[in-house]
């Protein structure tokens, strides 16, 4: 399909890329969603937690939205609760996937997860589907990272299940390489500064486990985020380097095979994206691949009234047209 034009226009202050980005990421707070954790383990005997919560008056729902959460996050992040609370009061139960060592407790392997991880997510909906008969239609909407990973697991030559019906992404790095260059940028420094300081933690806390394959000085020399990627990420899960990874995990290459609806939501403000983050080509040549750009937004942030974000209300009404 062609862009979709997007009527998204938040209050004034909301209208610069970083304010929204960083509002959203720190101070806002959703309540009223209360989850239950269940732990699955994987075929190669490590373990994903799964944070559940529940339709409202809908004790017997067929539906269910799976939620994926972006690079450092978890199920707990405002933008996966604010998600569920929408979904849960329209019928719809969900289900946040905490990536491996992203539950609050480190994964059992060394590996644990990367923007490309579609093996894990297949995974989860082969537990959801077997254990889970009742849901019968599935959505799945995927943040930065997590949308990366999902708009690949839609677009890979491999059976997508038939309950699936949709998938929504939000604020996705597309292109990953682009996204990294763009994360090098002087406004992006302190964004930077964050995740680099997170994942040199969890790094460490490897290095405790795994003093035989990562480290410590290592570590600390792994002082950018192409450093960790080139360190840890690529390495860990298979890949030759840093660039090999961001070459195999872009989703940009998979979105012509996506053959589901698929909604993207990219702002033209979000200062981690860069201009092969905004798929345009591939929206035009996909009747299955919608792409909007609003004009604000930042990094998931697209702040709404009565704190129901712009691409929560967005997300259920492409689920329900789906």
């Amino acid at each position: 399909m062609p862009v979709v034009k997007s009527h998204y226009n938040p209050p004034h202050i909301f209208k610069s890329g970083h304010f929204s980005t960083i509002y959203s990421g720190l101070y806002r707070n959703v309540s009223g969603v209360y989850q239950k954790r269940e732990r699955i383990t994987l075929s190669d005997q490590d373990f994903i937690d799964l944070d559940w919560s529940y339709a409202a008056y809908h004790p017997n729902t067929s539906k269910l939205i799976v939620i994926l959460h972006g690079l450092e996050g978890n199920a707990q992040r405002a933008y996966v609760k604010g998600t569920a609370k929408i979904f849960n009061r329209n019928g719809y139960d969900a289900v946040g996937m905490n990536f491996r060592s992203c539950s609050g407790q480190p994964n059992r392997l060394y590996r644990s997860y990367n923007a490309g991880a579609t093996e894990d997510l297949r995974e989860v909906m082969e537990h959801i589907l077997t254990n889970y008969p009742q849901y019968s239609h599935i959505v799945l909407k995927g943040f930065s990272l997590g949308g990366n990973m999902l708009l690949k697991y839609l677009g890979e030559p491999i059976r997508i299940p038939k309950e699936i019906k949709a998938g929504i992404a939000v604020s996705v790095p597309c292109q990953l390489k682009g996204s990294l260059l763009q994360m090098n940028r002087v406004e992006n420094y302190l964004y930077s500064r964050m995740f680099i300081k997170y994942l040199q933690k969890k790094l460490e806390t490897k290095n405790a486990s795994f003093p035989n394959l990562i480290k410590l000085e290592d570590i600390k020399k792994a002082n950018s985020l192409l450093k960790i990627d080139d360190l840890y990420s690529s390495k860990a899960h298979g890949y030759e380097d840093a660039f090999d990874y961001y070459k195999k995990c872009s989703s940009r290459q998979f979105l012509p095979y996506i053959k589901i609806p698929t909604l993207l939501i990219n702002a033209k403000n979000d200062s981690f994206l860069s201009k092969d983050c905004f798929p345009v080509e591939e929206a035009e040549k996909n009747a299955n691949f919608y792409l909007e750009i609003p004009k604000y937004g930042g990094h998931v942030g697209f702040f709404d009234e009565d704190n129901i974000y712009y691409t929560e209300k967005r997300a259920l009404n492409f689920a329900t047209l789906a």
